[in-house]
């Protein structure tokens, strides 16, 4: 057992006590039982990551803020899933924007006690990217291929896809190709100065990898996804359920700046590409040049839609590969308030189911 998974685990410990039993969530507008929220903050969390562009524009624009009202909006940022679910067990977030896999991991490790995925947020925009002379898979035999960190949503598509195409790996870097876990940014310096011979990643590392290093797209992850039409879930909205009991009503809030969020991005791609260029900025010191904001946004589409089918598949391929037991992922969707809102607002709702 890794350093990380026994503090995983002991913050899920901790998650557990602190929630006592679960109860059903009371009046949307209210807590448990009509009680009025709790909270004089919401906590979120969310990448410096163009796949975690409704949480960029959101913050950004203050949409998020302009819901809240008077309750203070306070973020986090992440480098990958496993790290943000740390934090939501610990306590020190509320809700945090992440891929599938981290929020299925955290759901199996809290025996479905710890958080819910309230809201899709982005589909598409992760690739494996690598070097010009990698003309098939092949070729990635012997190989060096980066994820994001060990069990995140990259890293588990990755690791799938090269067992179905007979290639094997391990968690310690072994195997017919070496994956290693590498934070996004370091990533493309390793790309760049030859000591990685590819990357799966999401958004805006994708197109950086293309645009500034000459590499090439060997899998788009969304021809995998075929039985969903190319949609797959690369972001979801998900928060801790104790808030979500207690705060029924600030998750009405944020879902409704999360819904502004992404109306904002299909209202206006040219503004909506600077906003979130501009809060990218903002945490980075700098803005992404503006061909790979729109190269990113290429291939993404932002939607509420959770396209669950797609995550029930990310947690059968983390099974196949060893990095998940069998778990029944049978209530990880809390979409009532969600649907209220898609409902209200003339919008189709959506499905927390397998099909």
């Amino acid at each position: 057992m890794t350093r990380r998974s026994v503090r995983l685990l002991a913050t899920v410990a901790a998650a557990l006590s602190v929630a006592g039993p679960l109860s059903a969530c009371g009046d949307a507008a209210g807590g448990a039982g009509g009680a009025k929220d709790t909270a004089t903050q919401l906590r979120l969390g969310y990448f410096p990551n163009i796949t975690h562009a409704p949480a960029l524009v959101g913050v950004e624009k203050g949409l998020f803020a302009e819901k809240l009202g008077s309750v203070k909006l306070s973020t986090s940022t992440f480098n990958a899933g496993p790290s943000a679910i740390e934090a939501l067990f610990s306590g020190a977030i509320d809700a945090t924007y992440i891929g599938p896999n981290p929020a299925i991991n955290g759901w199996a490790q809290s025996h479905g006690k710890a958080l819910h995925i309230i809201a899709g947020s982005t589909s598409g925009g992760a690739a494996l990217v690598v070097k010009p002379t990698i003309t098939s898979v092949g070729d990635l035999k012997g190989k060096k291929i980066a994820s994001p960190q060990l069990g995140n949503t990259q890293d588990v598509a990755l690791r799938y896809w090269l067992k179905k195409n007979g290639l094997n790996t391990d968690a310690q870097g072994g195997g017919d190709v070496s994956i290693l876990p590498t934070a996004n940014a370091d990533i493309i310096s390793a790309f760049g100065n030859a000591s990685l011979d590819g990357a799966f990643v999401p958004e805006p590392f994708l197109s950086r990898l293309v645009l500034e290093h000459g590499g090439k797209v060997l899998l788009d992850e969304k021809t995998e996804w075929k039985q969903t039409n190319g949609q797959f879930v690369t972001t979801h909205l998900i928060v801790r359920t104790e808030f979500l009991e207690k705060n029924p009503g600030l998750v009405r809030k944020l879902l409704e700046g999360h819904l502004a969020a992404i109306d904002y991005l299909n209202n206006g791609r040219a503004e909506a590409e600077k906003t979130a260029n501009k809060h990218i900025a903002a945490l980075a010191g700098k803005p992404l040049p503006d061909k790979v904001v729109s190269a990113s946004f290429d291939n993404m589409t932002f939607t509420a839609d959770p396209i669950a089918a797609s995550l029930f598949g990310s947690a059968q391929h983390a099974q196949d590969v060893g990095l998940l037991k069998p778990v029944d992922l049978n209530g990880i969707y809390k979409l009532e308030i969600l649907n209220e809102l898609l409902k209200a607002a003339g919008k189709p709702q959506v499905s927390g189911g397998k099909q």
